[in-house]
């Protein structure tokens, strides 16, 4: 499908799958979006699809040029939704491969044989097809490490990989086409909010590009108000700002005691002026809105009762579900009550060090049913929790 003179969509349509790597369900498919530049020189390939795609792409590709007629192939990021077909395509087209310098070593992993690519520096670089210059602009971690996007100035046109991508599949392909923002929003804050720093990066580098088209690496291509997709990113990425400090405590309780400890160190925490939210994890879903909840806290205290030498199951859901978002400028804090063993606050502890949060003190259990004791050290380390969140004491 034609997309300007010279750029055509050669990508594909999966309406079939449900989940994307394991992390995200998605209820319309999605595409695997290759292009086709044909200068007047010479022409290019930009970004490909997993390998069991390789011969509906190849399919596509000859609807408008003949393989050997490639002279590039562009990978925008190694990922394999993006790469997998290399190996069969590069045999078929004798093409030469661009990718950034960091994507050397998974390159070799793809093709387990040596071969020689054209290495893009950190800095960038620019390659002609005649009437059209593919200008290459490194932009990690949006989100695999060895990201760049390609850039036709005399096109207007610019091929972002993953990045303003949305799990979205549909016979029509363009934006103004389309109702998928519910599907942008998602995809952002699965693959994108990890690396918000990086993302504004990425912002900066484009947003003062003449841009017509951005076409990014699965779901629709933006011709309609292109930019305002980048906005939608910078909104989504920059800091909320607030008045105060906020933690946002979890527990799992059989009985109460745990409950009890807790609200015992948001007292702590409000009484030295940090904002708190308690949430009974038996009561609540882990959802958009209480990922969202942990991302604008300062800090994340989680507590449990210990079962069977172990934390309630819960509670590892909620710490299996935080991959999403950037944990390592948060305080951590574990808790918890017990009756025989009280492993419990030791192994929230251990995973929170594991998750890259900062933990400041070792954590806090009180023995079967609280006493007036436990009480009163669970509001001192409240206390003490917002000293560290206040003046940063670590």
């Amino acid at each position: 499908m034609k997309i300007k003179d010279g750029i055509y969509y050669v990508g594909l349509q999966d309406k079939t799958i449900r989940n994307f790597d394991g992390i995200l369900n998605i209820e319309n498919g999605t595409s695997y979006n290759s292009y086709i530049l044909i200068g007047n020189k010479k022409s290019a390939l930009i970004d490909l699809a997993p390998k069991e795609y390789a011969e509906k792409l190849i399919f596509n590709i000859e609807k408008i040029i003949e393989l050997k007629k490639i002279d590039y192939i562009v990978l925008n990021n190694t990922e394999p939704a993006h790469s997998g077909a290399l190996p069969i395509i590069l045999e078929k087209t004798g093409a030469k491969v661009i990718i950034s310098k960091h994507a050397f070593m998974m390159l070799k992993e793809i093709m387990h044989k040596n071969i020689d690519p054209i290495l893009i520096p950190d800095k960038g670089d620019s390659i002609s097809l005649g009437n059209k210059t593919l200008e290459f602009i490194y932009a990690p971690y949006v989100y695999w490490p060895d990201t760049m996007f390609t850039y036709v100035k005399e096109d207007r046109t610019i091929f972002t990989g993953n990045f303003l991508g949305s799990h979205f599949s549909s016979d029509k392909i363009f934006n103004d086409e389309l109702e998928f923002k519910k599907e942008f929003i998602e995809y952002y804050k699965t693959f994108m909010r990890p690396f918000k720093d990086y993302v504004l990066d990425a912002i900066n580098k484009i947003e003062k590009k003449e841009i017509d088209i951005i076409a990014p690496g699965h779901g629709p291509i933006l011709r309609k108000e292109p930019m305002k997709y980048l906005e939608i990113y910078r909104d989504l990425s920059l800091a909320k700002k607030r008045e105060k400090k906020k933690a946002i405590i979890f527990f799992a309780t059989s009985y109460g005691g745990t409950r009890q400890i807790a609200e015992k160190i948001g007292e702590g925490l409000v009484e030295n002026n940090v904002e708190v939210e308690l949430f009974d994890l038996n009561k609540i879903q882990i959802n958009d809105e209480i990922i969202d909840k942990i991302e604008e806290s300062d800090a994340l205290i989680v507590g449990s009762n210990t079962v069977n030498g172990d934390a309630m199951k819960n509670v590892w859901f909620l710490l299996a579900s935080l991959s999403t978002i950037n944990l390592r400028n948060k305080i951590g804090f574990a808790f918890g009550t017990y009756a025989w063993s009280g492993e419990a606050a030791r192994l929230i502890e251990n995973r929170m060090r594991d998750l890259r949060l900062k933990v400041p003190e070792e954590h806090f259990r009180a023995l079967m049913i609280p006493t007036d004791d436990d009480y009163y050290e669970a509001k001192e380390v409240g206390k003490r929790l917002a000293d560290v969140l206040n003046y940063r004491v670590i």
